[in-house]
């Protein structure tokens, strides 16, 4: 694709453009910035990326990770802050989660160790931990709210702290996976993934492309399944104090 088929794609943007403006929906100033900022953004990652594919090195690799992980750790950070010590929480749980799947993805030699294959792929599990880590922080929070009568009720009748806060997390940890669960059940039939699709389009056969999506499906559950567990058992325990009182979300 060239520069002007590019900058011809535009009208795709132009379309809801316009559509907010006769709406009066208020959204004009966040489609730009949002079609800018990701122009700029993806372009310059395009140039990285074309150089620490060229260069080969382990080092430019292990740092494109790491800023991936940063980038991911002060989303979450931002929008699902309120639990104590949340920031290490969700630092160590992205770098455990990249670690295990990269470990077994080129440990069992799924993949070969090139930075075209590991970079991509630690993107989609760093991307998607972000995600189910902000739908499972956003559901505990609301559960947490709900919730303070009855696990006050629990810990007053002798309860331990897991004992009080199961139902709350438990119930969390399964939403925030439900759409991952939901979306795999539709998948080929409903709709065409992106890998696929766009492995399809560069020329891949589609048996191959197909085996690739399976392998990031499977990948994307694991990952959905470790965020929430890990975010969440390592989580609760913040919210007592040493004497097993409920201190609840700070502000």
């Amino acid at each position: 694709m060239s520069f002007l088929q590019l900058s011809l794609s535009l009208i795709f943007v132009a379309i809801p453009l316009a559509l907010t403006l006769f709406l009066k929906l208020g959204l004009e100033k966040d489609i730009m910035i949002a079609t800018v900022r990701s122009i700029i953004q993806l372009l310059i990652i395009g140039y990285i990326l074309t150089f620490v594919f060229e260069s080969d090195s382990v080092i430019f690799i292990i740092l494109m990770i790491l800023l991936m992980i940063a980038a991911a750790s002060q989303n979450i950070i931002r929008k699902g802050g309120g639990i104590p010590g949340i920031t290490a929480i969700i630092i160590f749980t992205l770098f455990v989660v990249e670690a295990v799947s990269m470990g077994l993805l080129l440990g069992f030699s799924i993949i070969p160790a090139e930075p075209e294959q590991i970079i991509p792929i630690s993107g989609m599990v760093i991307g998607n931990c972000m995600v189910l880590s902000l739908l499972f922080l956003n559901k505990f929070k609301d559960e947490l709210e709900n919730s303070e009568e009855v696990i006050e009720l629990i810990l007053s009748f002798g309860g331990a702290p897991n004992e009080a806060i199961s139902r709350s997390l438990k119930s969390s940890i399964r939403t925030s996976m439900i759409p991952t669960v939901e979306s795999m059940k539709t998948m080929g039939l409903v709709q065409l993934p992106g890998m696929m699709s766009g492995l399809i389009i560069g020329g891949a056969d589609p048996l191959e492309a197909v085996m690739y999506q399976l392998l990031i499906l499977f990948l994307i559950l694991t990952t959905a399944a470790m965020s929430s567990v890990m975010v969440g058992y390592l989580s609760y325990p913040k919210l007592f104090n040493q004497r097993m009182q409920y201190i609840g979300l700070r502000d």
